[in-house]
């Protein structure tokens, strides 16, 4: 029954690296490279779902495979339309398509197409909005940073540690080394899972304030245009964990079950023009924009957010030509990461050393007024022992 799905992806792979080195990429190679374990998908009919046991058939005349989920779809049998099991980080993964219907909304409530908010992409801001009205959201992703700082750390160390027991060139690893790579790949894998959460729910903080909002329009800028830029080793890595087609891809899957439409545009230019005036001024070092022309002074990604509602194709109406003072929503992404809470500083830091030394012992309230102090009499432990 998996055949079909490990042809078609076969396929897509080698018509895909044909029509690349038919562009000129000639780094590119054909998919020829044996494959130990290959990603298997069932199509609506052949497999049974229930509760939490999956039902998958294997080769005619063999018994029928049956998986244990750690926990259960979220959908309705009704709505899982494939499933793929793949092996992934080391683990055995059940990957579930499942068909949603769009959300309703009661008479009044539902996006207006007429409503258009533009959406400014970040590193240190995922998503910045800027809506009509001068209603604004500025998501931060501070605490996704930190999680690609300290694993990139973690990973350094881990690689130093371990590099005496790699095995030579021609040679097999030793049961050591197999443990050491497996439990790297668990190590990341949970890193992985991490950030994509952290930009689920960053994007559903989005959605769910456009549709507070009643936005049915999001105009994106798209910065993809930044990957094929050189600019140095430390900021071409910033720019690959910042994952931008996945980011774009969540964000529109999660608008489109909402009933919202989204629109890419160019965002080139958007960070260094002033949204009050139309004029191009030096792009801040911070961030905080301020316009020599006509004085204005503003967040920058919520100012590139502005520019981009400009920018909506089909003559919607978009934001008004000055930055009217409406209310700024600030979230936070990544909640769920180790030892984040709600401080703007990065809780994971050490705290810094203070001049006294050691442990000043738990706080007591001072003893009111009138109440009698321990005197003489009472039982003192020394290091001869306990005395009267």
């Amino acid at each position: 029954m998996g055949a079909r799905s490990v042809l078609r992806r076969y396929s897509d792979a080698w018509f895909s690296a044909a029509a690349r080195r038919k562009a000129g990429a000639t780094e590119v190679r054909y998919p020829r490279r044996r494959r130990a374990l290959m990603p298997i998908r069932w199509y609506h009919g052949t497999f049974t779902l229930t509760g939490r046991t999956l039902r998958l058939p294997t080769a005619r005349g063999c018994p029928p495979l049956l998986v244990r989920l750690d926990r259960p779809v979220p959908y309705l049998p009704g709505t899982v339309r494939s499933v793929k099991l793949l092996f992934a980080d080391g683990r055995l993964c059940i990957d579930v398509t499942a068909e949603l219907p769009v959300t309703s909304y009661p008479a009044g409530h539902a996006p207006d197409p007429q409503r258009v908010a533009g959406v400014d992409l970040g590193i240190i801001h995922p998503f910045a909005v800027a809506g009509p009205g001068g209603q604004a959201l500025l998501v931060s992703g501070r605490a996704i940073r930190a999680e690609h700082r300290l694993h990139l750390a973690d990973t350094k160390r881990r690689q130093r540690a371990t590099a005496d027991r790699a095995p030579s060139r021609g040679q097999h690893g030793s049961r050591r080394w197999r443990k050491t790579r497996r439990r790297a790949r668990l190590v990341e894998g949970r890193q992985r899972r991490r950030v994509r959460q952290a930009l689920h729910e960053a994007a559903k903080t989005v959605i769910d304030w456009a549709v507070q909002q009643r936005i049915g329009t999001l105009t994106v800028g798209d910065p993809r245009g930044v990957l094929n830029q050189p600019a140095g080793r430390k900021h071409n890595l910033r720019l690959r964990q910042w994952q931008i087609g996945r980011t774009l891809q969540i964000l529109h899957d999660k608008a489109t079950l909402a009933g919202i439409r989204v629109h890419l545009v160019d965002e080139r230019g958007t960070s260094s023009t002033c949204p009050q005036c139309k004029k191009r001024i030096p792009k801040p070092a911070g961030r905080t924009m301020s316009c020599r022309h006509c004085q204005f002074a503003g967040h920058r990604d919520l100012a590139a957010a502005f520019t981009i509602a400009t920018r909506t194709p089909g003559g919607a109406p978009t934001t008004p030509a000055h930055m009217p003072g409406g209310v700024v929503t600030h979230r936070r992404a990544g909640r769920h990461l180790p030892r984040v809470a709600t401080a703007r500083r990065d809780p994971r830091r050490r705290p810094p050393r203070t001049a006294t030394a050691g442990s000043l012992g738990q706080r007591r309230p001072a003893p009111s007024r009138g109440v009698a102090r321990p005197q003489f009499g009472a039982r003192i432990h020394d290091a001869t022992g306990p005395t009267r």
